[in-house]
């Protein structure tokens, strides 16, 4: 099964926070993990923003950023493409939507993914409406 995560819930996987038990029970059934090209720096933009807030280390950073990588080194990322962002264009037209969260549900629907994973109840409401199997953590 190829589960997308958008970044907010795929930070839930490195930082435990309500959801992450869900986003660990996600990723374990998972066949695929996918994600957009965007969620690599917003995950990071996160782990910098908990770091400049001194709620994690200097070490903590780095062990969070190399997981990160790790991590993505077997996922399904998906490149900004006229087909994305086509679809991003579309959402934002029929939903109220971020344009990055527009985004993620463009690169879900270009992937085929089996299961669209987010934290943002609006973002999961447009998802469903363009037939994405939408689940909140």
């Amino acid at each position: 099964m190829r589960v997308f995560f958008d970044s907010s819930a795929f930070v839930k996987r490195y930082i435990s926070e309500t959801g992450t038990d869900a986003v660990l029970a996600w990723c374990d059934q998972a066949t695929e993990i996918g994600l957009s090209g965007i969620a690599l720096p917003e995950i990071v933009s996160a782990f910098c923003r908990l770091h400049r807030e001194t709620r994690i280390t200097d070490v903590q950073y780095r062990q969070l950023k190399s997981l990160l990588l790790a991590d993505i080194e077997d996922a399904a990322i998906c490149d900004l493409t006229p087909a994305v962002l086509a679809q991003a264009v579309l959402c934002l037209e029929t939903n109220a939507l971020r344009g990055m969260d527009a985004i993620h549900i463009g690169s879900a629907l270009a992937l085929n993914a089996d299961v669209f994973v987010s934290a943002d109840t609006r973002q999961l409401q447009a998802a469903a409406r363009t037939g994405l199997r939408a689940e909140a953590v």
